[in-house]
C-alpha cells in the first residue's frame, strides 16, 4: 500500500510521523504540535523551534534577493518563540548548496543573516553545510527561553476569550502576487524592468517580514499573559483551527475586525481578489493571533496595533466567520499548503 503525502498535508504529516515517539525525558514539557517545543531547565525553560525554507517551494531567486532569504530564513524562526511568550537567543543555520552557488552569494545571504541578528538581538552558535543536487535549502533552528510562568501554548482559549490580532494580514501574500506577476512579464520580455507600481509596504511584507518581539516586550510591561497564542504563517484561519483544536474550544471571528493595510485592499481589488480572503489564507505575515481573558480587555483596547477580532466560543458552536454583511459563515482554512 502507497499513501501519497498530499492527502495528509503538512500537518497531517508531522502528526503521523510522530504519533508513536512518546516523551521520556522529565525536562521535555512540550513536545511536537505547538509553535516550538520546551524543555525545563530549572528555573528557566529552553524553547526550540525549527523552519526549512527549500529553494522553489518557500522562495524564488528570480524576486528574493539572498540577503533578505538570509534576514527573512531567521525572522519566520524567532517568531515561532515569540509565539511561545519566549525570548529567542541563539540560532544555528544549516544550508545546502548546488555548484551554482559561489562564496560571493553565500556571503550575500549570510549578510542578512547577520543583520537579522543584529535587529533581534540573537547569536549564531552553530549549524551544517551540504551540496544539494539542485537548488538551495536553508534550514533555522531558533532557542530561546522563558519562565515557565510566562509560557503560552496553542491549547489554552477558553469560551468567552476575546481574539485578538496584532498589525495586519493579507499584504505578505499580495506582494508575492504582485512578484509573481512582474517574474512572468520579466520571462516573457526580459527587457521590460519590473513594475512594482510603488508598492513598497505589500513587498515589503514578503521580502522582509519582521517578528513581533516588541508585543512581547509589551505583554511583560502591561503585564498581560495571552491565554493562547499563535504567529500568522499560514494565514488567519488556519491559525485559528489551530488554537480551536488544541483548545478544544469554538470561535466567532468578526470580518470588520480583521486588519487589512489599505494598499493591500487597493492591491487585492486591483486583482480581482477578495481582501478579506488574502488575510484569512494568504500566510507569511508573522503576525500574532492570541485570546485573552475578557478581564485583560482594557489592558489591550487602547494599545496601538492590537485589533480585537472575535470571540472564543464552546467547541460545539464551530468555527465560524461573521461577514461585514452580517452573514454568519463556516470558516474554511485553506492555508498555506506545504505539499
Amino acid at each position: 500500500m502507497r499513501t501519497d503525502v498530499n492527502t495528509l498535508g503538512e500537518f497531517g504529516l508531522i502528526e503521523h510521523l510522530t504519533r508513536d515517539f512518546p516523551l521520556r525525558q522529565p525536562s521535555t514539557i512540550k513536545g511536537v504540535g505547538d509553535d516550538a517545543a520546551v524543555i525545563d531547565n530549572g528555573g528557566l525553560c529552553t524553547v526550540v523551534s525549527t523552519d526549512m525554507l527549500v529553494e522553489g517551494i518557500h522562495f524564488d531567486l528570480a524576486y528574493m534577493p539572498l540577503k533578505h532569504l538570509g534576514y527573512k530564513s531567521v525572522v519566520v524562526n524567532l517568531s515561532d518563540i515569540y509565539a511561545m511568550n519566549a525570548f529567542p537567543r541563539q540560532i544555528t543555520v544549516s544550508i545546502a548548496i548546488s555548484n551554482r552557488f559561489s562564496v560571493e552569494a553565500l556571503d550575500e545571504l549570510y549578510a542578512g543573516i547577520r543583520a537579522a541578528c543584529d535587529a533581534y538581538g540573537v547569536d549564531l552558535v552553530g549549524g551544517d553545510t551540504s551540496s544539494s543536487l539542485k537548488g538551495l535549502i536553508v534550514s533555522v533552528t531558533a532557542i530561546g527561553q522563558c519562565e515557565k510562568s510566562q509560557l503560552v501554548y496553542r491549547s489554552g482559549a477558553r469560551p468567552g476569550d476575546l481574539i485578538c490580532i496584532t498589525g495586519d494580514l493579507g499584504a505578505a501574500y499580495l506582494g508575492l502576487q504582485l512578484l509573481e506577476r512582474e517574474k512572468r512579464i520579466w520571462q516573457e520580455n526580459p527587457d521590460v524592468q519590473p513594475d512594482l507600481e510603488g508598492q513598497k509596504y505589500v513587498v515589503g511584507r514578503q521580502l522582509k517580514p519582521e517578528a513581533r518581539r516588541d508585543m512581547i516586550e509589551t505583554f511583560r510591561k502591561i503585564p498581560l499573559k495571552p491565554t493562547a497564542m499563535i504567529d500568522i504563517s499560514d494565514g488567519l484561519a488556519s491559525e485559528i483551527f489551530h488554537i480551536c483544536k488544541q483548545s478544544k474550544v469554538g470561535a466567532l471571528v468578526e470580518e470588520s475586525g480583521v486588519p487589512i493595510h489599505q494598499e493591500a485592499q487597493l492591491l487585492a481589488l486591483k486583482f480581482k481578489l477578495d481582501p478579506i480572503t488574502c488575510a484569512l489564507n494568504g500566510g507569511e505575515d508573522y503576525e500574532l493571533l492570541f485570546t485573552i481573558d475578557p478581564n485583560d480587555v482594557d489592558k489591550v483596547k487602547f494599545l496601538p496595533d492590537i485589533y480585537i477580532a472575535g470571540e472564543i466560543l464552546e467547541a460545539k458552536d464551530g468555527i465560524k466567520l461573521n461577514t461585514k454583511g452580517g452573514n454568519l459563515h463556516d470558516l474554511k482554512a485553506q492555508g498555506w499548503a506545504h505539499f
